[in-house]
């Protein structure tokens, strides 16, 4: 699936290692969409995705990702994992298209 927006925070890396002694990296971003009515979006990418996406506030980025979801103790958590992004110019990415010409075509 994909979601196109800005991004509007770029939230504290984490990073730990695992049970099985790896180490393990994840960047959270908040994006919010360029709607009527704008809504706010947090995804993560996981690994080696966290070097391979950079993105910074302000970035207008098309996010690729999946959705996972999970039950602990009884409760369901779901988690927006991206795995591409691709930015785009601020200035031409979401712009209108060009209204119709009227010129007649004879």
């Amino acid at each position: 699936m994909e979601i196109k927006g800005k991004i509007i925070q770029v939230l504290p890396p984490q990073g730990g290692i695992s049970k099985s002694g790896n180490e393990w990296c994840k960047q959270e971003y908040v994006l919010e969409t360029l709607d009527s009515y704008p809504k706010k979006v947090k995804f993560d990418f996981f690994g080696d995705r966290v070097d391979q996406y950079p993105l910074a506030i302000g970035d207008i980025a098309t996010i690729s990702y999946d959705i996972e979801s999970r039950e602990f103790n009884g409760r369901w958590y779901t988690d927006i994992h991206a795995y591409k992004a691709d930015v785009h110019d601020s200035a031409s990415a979401f712009s209108p298209a060009p209204a119709p010409d009227d010129t007649p075509l004879y």
